[in-house]
């Protein structure tokens, strides 16, 4: 196997986290609503991957809309209403053509910053981190935003048990300043890595439904998120006992446990949040991030390693040092509207 992609630590400016926005959907879907259209038992789904509701968005909600609401809520915690260039990280784009990334910042009056889509799946958050720092550390950018979105619920087919149970959308959003690489917030070495020998264990073939082989996507993910996160404690000259709080992508508390016991986490070290958002793509680690800040359970300070794996195969991972940054969450009127999903 070739070595990972690994971004060099300490030579360039940093990218620093300075504001982090939240946006959940607004349809609740739990899981009796699942259980009763699969014929399976009411437990069957907590028992299996720890999800008990999630969060839809309804057939009016766009990916834009929803990325716009997160960017808001990111904006807002970090006091600017200016940035340089939007990355959006998305597989479930308004459009073919255009990307969705312009009309977002066009809704925000972020008018003429460059603005585009990368597609890395739930590995969405790490890839756009990098690709953000890398306009920091050219001097292209001073201020940065960065958010994941997805409404993976409209690729599944609802009576598939393997992929039904398990998606949620929303958007999360972070902004990102020029800092030193020392500083709380600082984003450390990211790791990326991808095998596209595999890549049809996750996919969503032209005009269908997603199609997922379940066991084998969650081997891939423990070895691949486990791996990541080793190499990318190692070159910010961390050992794993350093870290403080462990967040990976949210797929299933299956594989986040399976991950915790490979890399030695005990449980007050892993941050979890899929209970009641369900697999939220590439947002799922924002979400846990922002979730865990307002409970008290992410303290400034805090030595933070984030690990993601999704479709493609990519994975990826990076460190922080959590800054004292508040979080923001766009709250919408919840509903419950049975099958109002479809």
């Amino acid at each position: 196997m070739s070595a990972p992609a690994v971004d060099g630590h300490g030579r360039f400016p940093a990218a620093v986290l300075c504001g982090l926005g939240t946006a959940p959907s607004e349809l609740l879907v739990p899981n009796a609503e699942i259980s009763s259209r699969l014929g399976i038992a009411d437990d069957w789904i907590a028992t299996r991957t720890g999800i008990v509701e999630r969060r839809r968005a309804g057939a009016d909600t766009s990916t834009a809309d929803l990325a716009v609401r997160a960017a808001e809520a990111a904006l807002n915690s970090a006091g600017t209403g200016t940035v340089d260039v939007l990355v959006l990280a998305t597989v479930t784009p308004d459009h073919r053509i255009p990307a969705t990334a312009p009309a977002v910042a066009a809704r925000l009056g972020l008018h003429g910053i460059g603005a585009f889509d990368i597609a890395a799946a739930c590995t969405g958050l790490p890839y756009a981190l990098q690709v953000a720092k890398g306009f920091m550390a050219t001097g292209t950018a001073r201020r940065a935003l960065v958010i994941t979105v997805d409404r993976i619920s409209h690729l599944t087919d609802p009576h598939d048990r393997t992929t039904a149970p398990l998606f949620g959308d929303g958007a999360a959003a972070v902004v990102l300043r020029v800092g030193e690489p020392g500083e709380a917030g600082a984003v450390g070495p990211v790791v990326l890595g991808s095998d596209g020998r595999h890549a049809d264990a996750v996919v969503v073939p032209h005009g269908e439904f997603m199609r997922m082989r379940g066991r084998e996507v969650f081997q891939h993910a423990v070895t691949r998120m486990s791996e990541a996160a080793e190499q990318a404690a190692a070159a910010a000259s961390w050992s794993l006992g350093d870290v403080d709080r462990f967040v990976p992508h949210q797929a299933n508390a299956r594989i986040t446990d399976a991950v915790a016991r490979r890399l030695h986490f005990d449980g007050g070290r892993v941050l979890e949040n899929i209970a009641h958002l369900g697999n939220t793509s590439g947002a799922s680690i924002l979400f846990t991030l922002a979730r865990a800040a307002s409970d008290g359970a992410l303290r400034p300070g805090h030595r933070v390693l984030l690990a993601a794996f999704g479709a493609g195969l990519t994975w990826g991972a990076t460190t922080l040092i959590w800054p004292d940054v508040s979080c923001v969450a766009d709250r919408p009127d919840l509903t419950h509207r049975p099958e109002a999903t479809r």
